[in-house]
């Protein structure tokens, strides 16, 4: 099936390293005089001479664009895994809707983390208006498990964002299992190099692929994996019948990018711990997280089920006032929302309104510029705040 994950494109990369898969991921058998990556193909129809059959019908429907990369997250996300399907998304909302409004109908139950992505809640009263119950619980302490009886789907963010609290997803995807349930998680943060959920016994991986995954600040893209063929087919259906379809020059570049998510994944977690090793010791900064520092409170769960703690850290100034000091004090780091690129971005997130957290709370992601000067510029940031 176009879009199923080839393990290795029968090329030998199934036990190779994350850099050898992630440069490899997706590509074509070799053709003389062409070029590795196909360049994006443009077409609404296809020639299609008597019954429709073949790959390719229509533009809405298959893109060999979209196949490759779809190839290629595929084989990250669960690589050697020939059961495992990839469907490409015009952006991560859509993907998360496809998964659950495809899955779900009226009178089923669905568990959402109560401190999740801040759309999430418009999603709720989405799936409320169409009868679907909603139950939440926040993603820290597995709480999310004191409120799975009855629920057809268990859906699972971590780390949160922008709380960046983990939870254990072996242990719910196997109490979900359990009751009946499905299980999704929103791979956004840890990216297919630093989890992968369908080995942790998800059914489903979803993740915009508009943060670190592509990261450079200028696709929008969505992605569910997923190896329940049934539910897959779904999901696919919605896809055809919403059209959130992305655009072949957005997958061939999200392909692209894809060549160097390890060497980002490495360089930004590198950074991030050195940027939150450097708050650490800052007396104004309070509710630090990063799970990948020692003494977080997630670090020990992170460390079992994630191989990379991603870019993201976060942390609270003690008045919205200074946050925005700090912010516009910065000068290698963007005030900008959203997270994952190689040029460092940084938001006093209270702005939106939709997350419940502190106005002086940051959700700082850390780029790819030299550790040293992103410290110096944090820290020179944070004294001028003070003034």
């Amino acid at each position: 099936m176009s879009g199923s994950a080839t393990g290795d494109g029968g090329r030998g990369f199934t036990d190779a390293g994350d850099g050898t898969r992630a440069v490899r991921a997706g590509l074509p058998e070799p053709v003389r005089h062409e070029p590795a990556l196909p360049g994006p193909v443009f077409a609404a129809h296809y020639h299609l001479p008597g019954d429709p059959t073949g790959p390719y019908t229509y533009g809405r429907d298959e893109n060999p664009t979209w196949t490759l990369l779809e190839r290629a997250i595929g084989e990250l996300e669960a690589p050697g895994q020939d059961d495992v399907e990839t469907l490409v998304f015009a952006s991560g909302m859509a993907a998360i809707s496809s998964v659950l409004f495809s899955q779900l109908r009226t009178g089923d139950m669905v568990v959402l983390p109560g401190d999740g992505y801040q759309v999430l809640p418009l999603v709720r009263a989405q799936l409320e208006a169409y009868g679907i119950e909603v139950r939440t619980a926040p993603t820290g302490g597995d709480a999310q498990l004191d409120v799975l009886d009855g629920a057809r789907l268990l859906w699972i963010e971590t780390p949160s964002n922008p709380g960046l609290d983990v939870c254990d997803v072996r242990r719910l995807a196997e109490a979900a299992h359990a009751r009946g349930a499905l299980v999704a998680v929103d791979n956004t943060l840890a990216t297919p190099l630093g989890q992968r959920p369908l080995e942790l016994g998800a059914d489903f991986s979803v993740a915009s692929g508009t943060k670190q995954l592509t990261g450079h600040g200028d696709i929008l893209l969505g992605y569910v994996t997923g190896r329940n063929a049934e539910a897959m087919a779904a999901v696919r259906r919605w896809r055809k019948i919403v059209g959130a379809i992305p655009g072949p020059m957005e997958a061939w570049l999200a392909h692209r990018s894809l060549a160097t998510l390890q060497l980002r994944a490495d360089r930004q977690h590198a950074n991030a711990l050195a940027v939150a090793e450097a708050l650490r010791e800052r007396p104004e900064v309070a509710g630090l997280r990063y799970p990948g520092l020692p003494g977080d409170p997630s670090h020990k769960v992170a460390s079992q089920q994630m191989r990379r703690y991603g870019c993201v850290v976060s942390f609270t100034l003690p008045t919205r006032a200074r946050a925005d000091r700090f912010l516009g004090a910065l000068r290698l780091v963007d005030d900008a929302t959203s997270f994952g690129g190689v040029r460092s971005t940084a938001e006093r997130r209270g702005r939106w309104g939709g997350d419940a957290v502190p106005e002086g709370f940051i959700r700082l992601s850390v780029g790819a510029e030299d550790a040293e000067d992103l410290v110096a510029d944090v820290l020179r940031a944070l004294d001028a705040a003070a003034q």
